[in-house]
This record gives structure tokens, sequence and C-alpha cells, in this order.
């Protein structure tokens, strides 16, 4: 019989792309969304992925009815979780984890600016970026924040503490890995650019909607923007699925350049669009040190050229440039 694998925000940029894989590897999935009804599109592309007929079952889960939870995960072993930035809800969903009695082990897609390097009091950063870095809880002054992604990056820094936690009880029996995901970029098999994607072309397309600022945001925070393919983080979450025994926090980021290293990099390779130009400070550049899942056997494919090239035929396919 297939293992049995949950994953939420099933139609979302990773969770889609991960639903695939997971799908082509023979897995059976369990996939929810917030409403079947309503998101017919959704529903649409993920029944259209190979051997969905078999091996695909969706759900509507909602974590305001945290009942709707238990038959998706009910029978799976793994669980990805990637849609909840509060307390409360990755408790709900690790207590229904615990209470399938099935799942051994959830794997949460954090996010690495929930790992920043700068010091406490805002003064500078340490030397590197690792897992043993915890972005500060007060609101640091700085240039390129507003409301909305300071509480979101204060969000999800307790949520994942939060989900940490149950690593250290006995009778909870249940392994929790958190991937502190880089920006991710690449390509989407979504039928719109994805926010993260928009973001990392934003120098090309300028600060339509505040992407350009949420780069210069994360490069900010981290002192240096980690970047990861769609295909790796995915490729990522199913070796920490697959390892027989796993948990902690893991960096998962292919490269970490600057913004100004972003935008020397289009512009010497792919002069047909203008960059633009911005008098901006320059950030010396904090490392993301990715070295402990590495250690643990896994390899990244996708360089940072891989990365930005993929995101731009992703843009231009998708009429974004």
């Amino acid at each position: 019989m297939a293992t049995k694998v949950c994953v939420t925000g099933g139609s979302g940029y990773i969770g889609s792309w991960l639903v695939r894989k997971l799908l082509v590897k023979g897995y059976t999935v369990h996939a929810t969304l917030r409403n079947l009804a309503e998101d017919r599109s959704k529903v649409d592309l993920l029944n259209s992925l190979p051997n969905a007929d078999t091996n695909l079952v969706l759900f509507q889960a909602d974590i305001y009815n945290a009942h709707e939870f238990d038959d998706a995960i009910q029978g799976c072993e793994f669980y990805k979780d990637r849609v909840e930035a509060t307390v409360a809800g990755v408790r709900i969903i690790a207590d229904c984890c615990i209470k399938s009695q099935t799942v051994k082990r959830l794997i949460y897609t954090a996010t690495v600016l929930a790992s920043s390097p700068l010091n406490e009091d805002g003064s500078g950063y340490k030397s590197c970026m690792d897992e043993s870095c915890w972005t500060p809880s007060d609101h640091l002054p700085l240039t390129y924040a507003n409301d909305y992604v300071l509480e979101y990056t204060k969000a999800k820094t307790l949520a994942e503490k939060e989900l940490l936690i149950y690593n250290e009880m006995e009778d909870a029996k249940l392994e929790v890995v958190t991937l502190l995901s880089g920006l991710v970029a690449g390509e989407t098999i979504q039928s719109h650019l994805p926010l993260s994607v928009q973001v990392i072309l934003s120098p090309f397309t300028g600060n339509m909607f505040g992407y350009y600022q949420g780069l210069k945001f994360m490069e900010e925070v981290l002192g240096s923007v980690p970047l990861v393919d769609i295909d790796d983080v995915c490729e990522a979450h199913i070796f920490c699925m697959e390892n027989p025994s796993m948990k902690g926090r893991y960096l998962c980021a292919a490269a970490d350049p600057t913004v100004r290293e972003i935008k020397a990099y289009l512009e010497e390779n792919h002069p047909e669009f203008k960059i633009d130009e911005k008098e901006e400070a320059e950030i010396r550049g904090i490392k993301c040190d990715s070295s402990k899942l590495k250690e643990m056997g896994f390899e990244y494919k996708y360089d940072i050229r891989k990365i930005i090239d993929e995101s731009l035929e992703c843009g231009k396919r998708l009429g974004a440039l």
C-alpha cells in the first residue's frame, strides 16, 4: 500500500508543485483546500496532475474549523504544513497529527525571515545566518518594513518556536521538522505568477504592489536574499519525509546574493530588460549557512543562475515581462 501524505494548501505555489512530485513518486496524497465548491479552478488543477485519478484525495479544511483536518490527516504517515502563521493554528495542526496516531512527522514550511542574524539591538549582523539565529521579537527600526511584513515575520517566528516544542514532549510521539525556506522562485504549474517570483523579478518590474520593497526588506532583515528553486524546496520536503528519523530546524537556500548582486547578474546576462535603478545603501552580504541540511545528504540542483533564469522564463510565459 502506498504511503499516505497530507499536504495543506495543496493548490498553492509550493503545495501544488509538491503534490505533483509526490504523485509522480507513487505516494497517495491527501490535499486540503479551504473551499472545494468555490475553488473549482484549483480543484481542476490538482485533478489534472499525473496519477491524480487514483492517488489524490481532496479535502475541504479550514483552520477555523479544526475538526475538518481530522479526516484529511487520518491514515497519513507524514504531514506537510505551510499555511499557518499563528501559534494557535500550529497547535491545532500538531494536536490533530498526534490524535491521528498515524502521523510520525510534521514538516512545516517555515521562512528564513524567522532566522535573522541581526543583533538584538539592531546594531549590526552576526557573522553568518544559521539555524541558531532567531529574528529579534522587538520591532527594529527597518527602512523597508511596514506593519504587515513585521507582523507576518513575528507570527511565523512565534509559530515555528511553538511547533519545535513538540520535539521536547516525550509523550507526543511526533517529530517536527521546520524547513526555513529562502525566497522561492523558478517555474510554476499555476496559471498566475506566484508572489515570491514577482518579488525576485521586481528589479525589472519596479515596486508595483510593494514587491521591490519586499525584496529590500528581506535583505535588510537577513543581510542577503537567500534563494531556493521551487523544485529544490519540494525535493527538500520529500527528503525530510523519507529520512528514517529527522527533527529540528533546517535552513533551505541554495544561494544568498544581495540585491545589488541580483541586479548585477540581471544587467550582465539579460540586458534586454531595463533595471529600475535606485540610490540605495550597500549591504555587506551575510552568508546563509545551509550546510546542516546538506550534511544530512541533501543536494541542491539549482544555483543562482538557474533560479533567476527560470524565474525570468516563467515571467515571460505568463506575461509579466
